[in-house]
């Protein structure tokens, strides 16, 4: 068979892609070997990982359909976290999705909302808080809607989708009746992100569908060519299924939303199943975008066209397909500026025998495939999932971390080579637009294999490093902290909108630091389907100052000169900085 490339496909459309390809499995990928590794380069990484989670008390396991099998595609694709500080006292606390199983509601089958007791321990505040929800949870994002100063959550399930406003009191209320974001019938909400896409001050409502699924119409595994995977009966899906739809909430300013999907162009994205979505400017011109990362089909890239209106521009912009133009199972997003170029580049994960997707921004939003040349070839074992673009260990260079786990349990019994229970996947930063992957350097939290999904990464412990939640199937999540060792310097930049959102939802900052500049934008979500912490994290290496500029998200434009390493800043929009924190020296 002939290459398959991105321009023959814009050239002769979808029928470009093999028939053969659409219907052989359920899940695309694209049955890649490994790159051959090179030398390690032996150079030190400071960073490592060690699993707290117990003891800071999370212990409640992610129940999400049977341990041992999975019947239905909707018990494998599991849920997201997030990290909020709800009550606004500096230490952000954590926020996790929950599934149940198809048969009955088992005991502790909840989302879960823990309070930080600023030692390294959380309390479940979860009853007392009005969070208790038991069903099928899938994304989360995280914003200030009603603009009061308090962050809200927002829950994508198969069922209802939930409107959490914060009361500001410790406790949330579920207004998603009145504000009118109920839907009449059944859907899987899957990627959801808070986005003031008109830049009115009102962050407005993106919310994407997974599929189509209804248990009494779905095959059963190996009924079909959609329901095996290498000649092993699994769940069926998502190929063979009605793909799900994409919708946009106009936030009316006055506590409520109006359906705007249509009239927006937002529902002319369709065809796909789509899963997280991560709202960012990705070409510059000072207008939110929305990215969907897309399982098994082309992913969307969603152009601002400034007058209420999105394009759908990821075939030309070459982020809907790899550099082969071909499908893969876009599953997690991590958005950042790894080359340290003032653009956001795109890490997107995928299924088993297929890389990990790197592309970089040339800075008017077009995008390049550079996984191979990066180095990321390397690296194609597992199904992966959550995903970012952080750095972990302060160098001043973003590395890229994703979780990984299998979804089906069937089938390492006769194929074990395919697990499903894997490890993280660490890849640092060598500063030279290459990566290296660490397989036992960044500590015990890394090489402990689990069956994860989502996972969110902040600064729970306040110490200046990223450390990383994680969700597990089966078990609790892990808590990874980051020991970080070494002496280089880092800064994080809290920002508060007044004109524009009061989350600062869409700000973009540019941080230079010893001959350097990074860009990073606050994400509502991104990952799976999940919310990072909304202050910002900037690795300065052997710098100790750094000069910022804060693009807002209603278009004004602050800089700061001279801005101190180590601390954690807070700046609100016109009034520059008005807090500064050192960070916490761990005992």
């Amino acid at each position: 068979m002939d290459r398959i490339t991105r321009r023959s496909l814009l050239q002769l459309g979808a029928a470009a892609i093999p028939v053969s390809r659409i219907v052989a499995q359920g899940i695309s990928s694209r049955g890649v070997k490994p790159q051959a590794r090179g030398k390690f380069s032996g150079l030190p990484f400071n960073a490592k990982f060690v699993d707290v989670g117990t003891q800071a008390g999370l212990n409640a396991p992610l129940i999400y359909g049977p341990d041992d099998h999975k019947d239905y595609i909707l018990e494998t694709l599991g849920c997201g976290c997030a990290f909020i500080d709800y009550d606004n006292d500096g230490w952000i606390d954590i926020f996790l999705l929950s599934g149940t199983r198809m048969d009955s509601d088992p005991p502790g089958a909840t989302n879960r909302l823990y309070h930080n007791n600023r030692d390294g321990t959380f309390t479940d505040v979860t009853e007392k808080a009005g969070l208790l929800h038991t069903g099928w949870a899938v994304g989360v994002c995280v914003g200030d809607y009603n603009n009061d100063g308090f962050d809200d959550l927002f829950v994508t399930n198969w069922g209802q989708n939930i409107l959490y406003r914060n009361n500001g009191n410790g406790t949330f209320s579920d207004v998603t009746k009145e504000t009118g974001l109920l839907h009449e019938k059944t859907l899987w909400g899957s990627g959801c992100t808070f986005v003031d896409y008109d830049r009115d001050g009102n962050l407005d409502l993106f919310v994407a569908t997974y599929l189509d699924f209804d248990k009494a119409r779905v095959p059963r595994p190996g009924q079909n060519a959609n329901c095996n995977w290498k000649g092993i009966p699994v769940n069926c899906g998502p190929r063979g299924l009605p793909p799900g739809a994409n919708f946009l909430y106009h936030n009316n300013g006055d506590g409520t939303f109006t359906d705007v999907s249509a009239k927006s162009g937002v529902s002319k994205a369709k065809g796909s199943y789509c899963l997280t979505a991560a709202a960012a400017d990705f070409d510059n011109d000072g207008w939110p975008d929305v990215y969907v990362a897309c399982d098994s089909t082309p992913s969307f890239l969603l152009k601002n066209n400034h007058d209420g209106t999105f394009t759908d521009i990821g075939l030309e912009t070459g982020v809907a397909l790899n550099e082969d133009g071909m499908e893969q199972a876009g599953m997690g997003l991590g958005i950042g500026d790894y080359n340290c170029d003032g653009n956001l580049d795109i890490l997107k994960t995928h299924f088993a025998d297929d890389t990990a997707v790197l592309y970089k921004n040339d800075g008017k939003g077009n995008f390049e495939d550079v996984t191979n040349s990066a180095g990321l070839g390397v690296e194609t074992r597992y199904v992966s999932w959550g995903a970012g673009m952080f750095d972990l260990d302060n160098d001043g260079n973003p590395d890229l971390m994703w979780v990984s786990g299998s979804v089906y349990p069937e089938i390492e019994k006769k194929l074990p080579s395919y697990p499903f229970k894997d490890p993280r996947i660490l890849f640092r930063n060598l500063g030279n637009g290459k990566f290296e992957e660490l397989l036992d350097q960044a500590g015990p939290g890394i090489a402990t294999p689990h069956a994860s999904r989502g996972c969110a990464f902040g600064d729970f412990d306040n110490d200046g490093d990223v450390d990383v939640l994680i969700m597990n199937l089966g078990e609790p999540p892990s808590l990874l902290r980051n020991d970080l060792t070494g002496n280089a310097h880092s800064l994080k930049v809290k920002l508060v909108g007044v004109k524009s959102n009061r989350s600062a939802i869409g700000a973009r900052v540019i941080v230079r630091y010893g001959g350097k500049l990074q860009a990073q934008e606050v994400l509502s979500q991104a990952s799976y389907c999940s919310v990072n912490d909304l202050r910002l994290h900037f690795g300065l290496g052997s710098a100790n100052k750094a000069d910022i500029e804060v693009r807002w998200p209603c278009g004004g434009t602050e800089r700061i000169v001279g801005v101190g390493a180590d601390h954690i800043i807070t700046i609100r929009e016109g009034s520059g900085v008005v807090k500064t924190e050192a960070f916490q020296k761990r005992s």
